[in-house]
């Protein structure tokens, strides 16, 4: 699914977000991302869905060369590429149906879109895809009505309606409650499987990862620490990954030490 091959991405001031990045993720896998704020973990999802390209190196998408994708054939690749973010990205005032109906935005015509506000389309898949959330009964609730965890299952339907072959999650579980996180992640997790689509998600949560992803890749400071089977990865490893970080949260709580946390615990956000 996806091929990086030395990749570098440095913004302007000489700063370096990604240093000689190389992997590859096949079609189907689950993988988890692990690493201290700043470790270039959202830079490289904003790579992996297209939102930018590399300074340096390959990154090949189903075997195009991304750089060379332009107009329609990138769009394409885009719609196939489904994200999830942290803080959600939905209108606030709108109501669910028409959150959950900007996954088919990338395939309507620019008047269908704008018809659809006025009269949503497609309500069926949109009621179908919100009953795989398990929130079939808020399709016209307001949603900025709904609950945190609500609205992050709101926008698993927009990505389900947009039905991509991969699903990039972006922190998905950092503002909810851990048995929410849990759910959340399962029903991402189920929904891959069944489909199947790749799931490449973004942890703040040794635990969660180590508890559900087979794979699992530590950045830090741009460059890939370890990419190792979850049985393979050690208290030393982790130690090594989160050394010397120092959490915001601490910084004002006047704490100027970090513990790592325990493989069985949440890392502190």
């Amino acid at each position: 699914m996806y091929e990086l091959i030395a990749v570098r991405k440095v913004f302007p001031g000489n700063v370096i977000a990604l240093d000689g990045i190389t992997l590859t993720i096949a079609p189907g896998e689950q993988v988890a991302i692990i690493g201290p704020s700043g470790a270039g973990k959202t830079t490289l999802f904003r790579l992996l869905n297209c939102t930018l390209v590399p300074s340096e190196g390959e990154l090949r998408i189903g075997g195009e060369e991304v750089r060379r994708l332009r107009g329609r054939r990138l769009r394409q690749v885009r719609r196939q590429i489904g994200t999830i973010y942290q803080q959600h990205n939905l209108v606030p005032r709108l109501r669910v149906i028409h959150n959950v109906l900007a996954g088919r935005l990338g395939a309507w015509s620019t008047l269908r879109s704008l018809w659809s506000l006025l009269k949503p389309l497609d309500v069926p898949d949109a009621y179908a895809a919100l009953q795989q959330v398990g929130i079939p009964e808020k399709l016209y609730a307001r949603t900025d009505e709904l609950s945190g965890g609500q609205q992050q299952r709101v926008a698993i339907a927009r990505v389900l309606l947009q039905d991509p072959a991969v699903i990039l999650a972006d922190e998905p579980v950092s503002s909810v409650d851990p048995a929410l996180a849990e759910a959340i992640i399962t029903l991402l997790q189920e929904i891959c499987r069944t489909a199947p689509k790749t799931l490449i998600m973004n942890l703040h949560s040794v635990h969660l990862a180590l508890a559900h992803f087979p794979r699992i890749i530590g950045l830090r400071a741009g460059k890939v620490l370890f990419d190792l089977n979850r049985e393979a990865i050690t208290d030393e490893l982790l130690t090594t990954l989160y050394q010397g970080i120092e959490t915001p949260q601490r910084a004002e709580q006047g704490d100027a030490g970090f513990r790592l946390p325990s493989r069985c615990g949440p890392l502190p956000v």
